[in-house]
């Protein structure tokens, strides 16, 4: 039996995962306070954890910052541990409970520097996905330190992830993995609009007005104009037909969206979002250096936008040195690298 940690940040986690389950060939549980996503393998099972950063509801009924007893940190050696939260104590006393009466063979976390350091302390080998950024920090360090393996899902020579320098032999760079690996990207981009001008705006990529704004300008300048998940009630579980009919993606810079135009070879404007250690920023460095896709800053107004969205236009980027091809393949070898 394999375990497999996913955070409950966004649903990048959760979605790897679901890519590299179908190439494993043992059961998998899988740990998150996310719900279950729909088309599981026969093989994997969801386990739902508490929540760990919400309030603290006391005796008497009264509500508590979850940092209101404490340093949620360990004056720094951890990211997250917050002290008397009911929540955090049961998330881990479940895994601790499934590992005491399971055949465990490996347990992989994505990500958790906290898990990798229960799940070591129960006796069993971690696989610690990475991610870009600058992770050098005392809680990453840790992590790293005690894993058998550390997966990097991005290829050889693009993302640099300075805080790997010290853990070369644990190391494996697999490639961009993507759910949608050896899907058919199809030819026909734009067909059926005015000189395949369709455009997809793909995530809260952009601030609300800002994306009304360059969707008006595009559409003045003859674009068709689609969007997936940039609010509510436009949610699609399978955006794959919608990416490969665009002629220019408008997505943010999170690992498996960029995966994702990977393998669709797509054109691309990328707009890094804010996120902790500078993890979108670092990967939209390296998209703009290898001319992948065409970057805006998170502050572009609509021009801009959509001045980038025609230079888009007339690019054919190559794709391939990102390693789609085989990753999720080559991320299940890495697990079963350290299986007892």
């Amino acid at each position: 039996m394999i375990g497999w940690y996913v955070h409950h940040h966004g649903w990048g986690h959760a979605t790897r995962v679901r890519a590299i389950l179908p190439h494993l060939d043992d059961e998998v549980t899988v740990f998150s306070s996310l719900p279950a996503p729909p088309g599981l393998p026969s093989h994997a099972r969801w386990e739902t954890l508490p929540l760990d950063a919400d309030d603290i509801v006391d005796p008497r009924g009264a509500r508590h910052s979850p940092r209101h007893f404490g340093d949620e940190t360990a004056r720094g050696a951890l990211h997250w541990a917050p002290i008397a939260h009911p929540g955090h104590r049961a998330r881990l006393a479940l895994i601790a409970d499934w590992a005491a009466t399971t055949a465990v063979s490996a347990f992989v976390v994505d990500v958790s520097a906290e898990v990798t350091a229960f799940v070591r302390l129960l006796g069993v080998p971690v696989v610690v996905v990475a991610q870009p950024g600058l992770r050098t920090d005392r809680p990453h360090r840790m992590a790293y330190e005690m894993a058998d393996r550390i997966l990097a899902p991005w290829a050889e020579g693009t993302i640099p992830a300075a805080g790997l320098d010290h853990f070369r032999d644990r190391v494996r760079r697999v490639g961009g993995v993507s759910r949608y690996d050896g899907s058919d990207a199809g030819d026909g981009r734009g067909a059926g609009d005015a000189a395949g001008r369709r455009v997809l705006f793909l995530g809260r990529t952009l601030p609300e007005s800002v994306r009304h704004r360059t969707a008006t300008l595009l559409g003045e300048a003859g674009w068709t104009v689609e969007t997936a998940g940039t609010g509510d009630g436009d949610r699609i579980d399978d955006v794959w037909p919608m990416i490969t009919r665009a002629r220019v993606v408008v997505s943010a810079a999170g690992q498996n969206s960029v995966a994702d135009l990977a393998a669709a070879n797509a054109r691309a404007v990328v707009v890094p979002q804010e996120r902790p250690f500078d993890e979108q920023e670092e990967t939209a460095r390296v998209l703009a250096a290898g001319r992948w896709a065409e970057v805006a800053p998170s502050s572009a107004e609509a021009d801009e936008v959509a001045a980038l969205v025609e230079r888009a236009a007339m690019r054919t980027p190559d794709w391939r040195g990102w390693q789609v091809r085989g990753a999720a393949e080559r991320a299940a070898a890495v697990i079963e690298e350290v299986r007892v």
